[in-house]
């Protein structure tokens, strides 16, 4: 048995808790509102989620104290509050933590990634942290109902990695370990950009063809800047690459694909976040990815496409007419 602190209490941060807890592991919640974690122990039901949480789970307001004594922290915030509850953290993180990182995305103004702002937060502290980053096809709704899933373990260090393997797997949870760090990283936040985009073709009206065409030159796309910061290309075609991919662009369940088939319809990015009435990470990875883009001279028309319809209000059709219009060009490229 395992002692694992989950901080954020969000749709996959509960079902890896629920997981967690259900293969025998001492499992504690933290999030910022108290009254949530009140409302989640009085009637063991998550407002996302399909399920009846664990009698085992426990319920932590401090988040000092959830930060100690845990042989696994894991970090499943939204990518854009990763900073501000690490800074909040580090000072009780043991050094020499392993922490998982479940969230996707790229800080904005650092163009780190999500391990990378778990290791300066903690470095500020004088610590170090053995993070690990935790990605692939794994939507939380088919997670708590038990549905074989597959995932990978990533870290610089191997030990950690093969050690979060071990927790984590189980008959209805496999678990992959990768030491390309950065190219699972990157992946997790590319993909949700690439999903916002399926879905806007949707939304229009567009069929199979389109959406065919959109995951795979995304895919491209995402590899084309990987390979250019350095990381393998076999990430790419793996679980967190090519799986993550196909899920998000794909499934009922993702809220990229969903905001994406919102603003096909006509509505605003903001209207459409706001029915899909979750995190849409995928707006806010945009940033930072046309940054890192623009950093390596790598192009990426459907990212910047998708940013033009989010952050400009560009007309959606004429948009993937422009797409359809480029200049010709050979696949490999």
């Amino acid at each position: 048995m395992s002692r694992i602190g989950v901080l954020g209490a969000g749709s996959w941060g509960m079902a890896l808790a629920k997981m967690l807890a259900e293969t025998g592991n001492e499992t504690a919640v933290w999030t910022h509102s108290p009254e949530k974690l009140d409302a989640y122990r009085s009637t063991r039901r998550h407002p996302n989620l399909d399920c009846e949480l664990p009698e085992s789970l426990i319920y932590e307001k401090d988040l000092g104290r959830i930060c100690t004594g845990k042989d696994i922290l894991v970090t499943a915030v939204p990518s854009v509050h990763i900073r501000t509850v690490m800074h909040e953290a580090a000072p009780d993180i043991p050094d020499g933590q392993i922490i998982v990182n479940v969230s996707k995305g790229i800080e904005s103004s650092t163009l780190m990634t999500m391990t990378d702002i778990i290791g300066d937060e903690m470095k500020r502290c004088g610590k170090a942290a053995r993070t690990v980053a935790l990605s692939g096809p794994t939507h939380a709704e088919e997670v708590v109902a038990g549905l074989p899933s597959t995932i990978v373990s990533s870290s610089a260090d191997m030990s950690a990695a093969e050690y979060v393997q071990d927790v984590f797997m189980n008959p209805s949870m496999r678990v992959y370990t990768n030491e390309d760090l950065l190219g699972i990283e990157l992946c997790g936040a590319m993909k949700n950009i690439i999903a916002i985009a399926a879905g806007i073709c949707i939304g229009i009206g567009y069929g199979d063809n389109s959406k065919a065409a959109l995951i795979t030159r995304g895919l491209a796309e995402i590899t084309r800047l990987g390979l250019a910061m350095g990381c393998r290309r076999e990430t790419f075609a793996g679980l967190a690459g090519m799986g993550d991919l196909i899920v998000t662009a794909t499934s009922r369940h993702s809220r990229n694909n969903r905001a994406g088939y919102y603003i096909g319809q006509g509505l605003s990015a903001e209207e459409a976040r706001k029915k899909v009435g979750m995190v849409v990470e995928g707006i806010n990875a945009l940033p930072a990815i046309l940054a890192l883009a623009e950093k390596y001279g790598i192009e990426l028309p459907i990212c910047e496409a998708v940013d033009a319809i989010i952050s400009r209000g560009a007309d959606t059709k004429e948009t993937v007419n422009g797409l359809m219009m480029r200049g010709k060009k050979n696949e490999r490229f």
